[in-house]
């Protein structure tokens, strides 16, 4: 299906949401508060940032494919790409032309491999160590607001200790927190997708640390996002090949998207895999947003846009308001 036709058939209701988000990052004017994104991916945070008005000073990734989607889309904002334990605090303060305290925040999501429930949740996992990276630039920057989000498997189980020991660090960095086990599906994203956010406030803002309020009371369904119509014929549902074994209702947001394989769709008694076009869609990047090569790995790695325009906004009015600073 051409992009045009896409359009057309898509449900007006989620067009208009994501249309409108789209034009505010288009809109953006770069004199909003500032923000730097760590493993950045190919911008799904920094999609939402911008959407809320922020303004991006570095972006930093080590994979060449998500850098490649990153510059496409962004290609004002600075790019590390490298190994970010190479990267030193003195590099991103030249880069982003501020000094320490100024970043307003600092937003990353270290590699969750080790902690999601769809992998071997291995303990000893090395990338499970990557958020040390987040705190060692945490530390040094001093941002106003820090934001880090993982999967929900950081709390399950075994790797709880893990996440109890990262709460301890990043309240030793200065840092008064709190984490919140948030739904992608209930701010306008068309996919089930649990994520596990964590929001620090310097001592020095006043603002009350909170998320955003739910803003849907009926979540947006998979036949929303790409338009399924009478003509496709019979809709039996949409299964993700992985984690379910039955077909559930295109009136319920989509299931959570892997980032190997996309999720199949029954049509007719046939089955296909969403398209990346419609994989991209249900993870709310709108339809001018350009990919690289592995598309579907980066849509399955990254944070929902406007689940990260929802959060970034609300940040941006409880905490980061002039008359929060502490005096």
């Amino acid at each position: 299906m051409c992009l045009s036709t896409m359009v057309k058939t898509m449900a007006s209701g989620y067009v208009d949401i994501l249309n409108e988000a789209w034009k505010k990052h288009l809109a953006n004017d770069g004199t909003g508060p500032t923000v730097i994104s760590l493993f950045a991916g190919c911008g799904g945070s920094s999609l939402g940032y911008s959407m809320a008005g922020f303004h991006e000073l570095l972006a930093v990734e080590w994979d060449k494919n998500a850098v490649e989607t990153f510059k496409a889309n962004f290609p004002g904002v600075p790019v590390y790409h490298g190994d970010i334990c190479k990267l030193s605090v003195g590099e991103c303060l030249e880069i982003g032309n501020i000094k320490i305290g100024e970043l307003d925040v600092l937003d990353g999501s270290p590699p969750c491999q080790g902690f999601s429930t769809a992998g071997k949740r291995e303990i000893g996992d090395d990338r499970n160590q990557l958020y040390k990276e987040y705190l060692r630039l945490l530390v040094g920057l001093q941002p106003k607001v820090f934001v880090m989000e993982n999967v929900s498997g950081m709390i399950k189980g075994k790797m709880k200790s893990t996440w109890l020991q990262i709460m301890a660090d990043l309240k030793a960095a200065g840092y008064r927190i709190k984490c919140k086990l948030m739904n992608a599906a209930n701010y306008n994203v068309p996919q089930e997708r649990m994520r596990l956010v964590f929001v620090g406030a310097r001592s020095d803002l006043c603002g009350e640390i909170s998320f955003p309020p739910i803003g849907l009371k009926d979540a947006i369904g998979l036949k929303d996002a790409i338009g399924l119509r009478r003509g496709w014929g019979r809709v039996g549902g949409v299964k993700n090949k992985q984690f379910n074994n039955k077909y559930r209702s295109i009136d319920k947001p989509c299931v959570t998207l892997e980032k190997t394989r996309p999720p199949i769709l029954k049509i007719n008694g046939t089955e296909r895999e969403l398209t990346l076009k419609e994989s991209a869609t249900v993870g709310s990047f709108p339809l001018e947003f350009g990919w690289a090569k592995r598309g579907y790995q980066q849509i399955g790695n990254s944070v929902p846009p406007l689940m990260m325009k929802a959060i970034a906004e609300h940040i941006s009015k409880t905490l980061l308001a002039p008359e929060l600073a502490a005096t």
